[in-house]
């Protein structure tokens, strides 16, 4: 079953990492995606630019509006997503609980996925 693992954290506390503090979370969630990667358990996962450099699409009004910046305004942010292909929400709350150890503070939402159409770039 695949979850896609929603990556939740104030932006403000991330950009303010020094080179070493990031180069050091990023080593550590290394460690947790090479163990993923070696047990065929992790599928795409990407670390998100901030959300100054969002543009968003409401799509309430005719024609669309568009907006820079992010949709909504919150505490913490979007700041990257992982898909893992687990058993059930114990085993995708597990490698959660891992992530988290790597680089704590922020919140995880773990969901499942409804519908997954694989980067056609890539067949074959």
């Amino acid at each position: 079953m695949l979850y896609t693992i929603l990556c939740y954290k104030d932006e403000d506390v991330v950009t303010a990492w020094s080179e070493a503090d990031d180069a050091a979370v990023m080593a550590r969630l290394g460690r947790v995606h090479e163990r993923l990667e070696a047990q065929g358990k992790l599928g795409p996962s990407l670390r998100l630019l901030p959300t100054t450099a969002a543009t968003t699409l409401r799509k309430s009004s005719e024609p669309p509006l568009i907006i820079d910046g992010p949709f909504a305004e919150t505490k913490e942010q979007l700041l990257g997503f992982y898909v893992v292909d687990v058993a059930d929400l114990d085993e995708a709350l597990e490698i959660a609980r891992d992530l988290a150890t790597a680089n704590p503070g922020g919140a995880y939402e773990l969901r499942p996925v409804l519908l997954y159409n694989p980067d056609p770039r890539r067949a074959g």
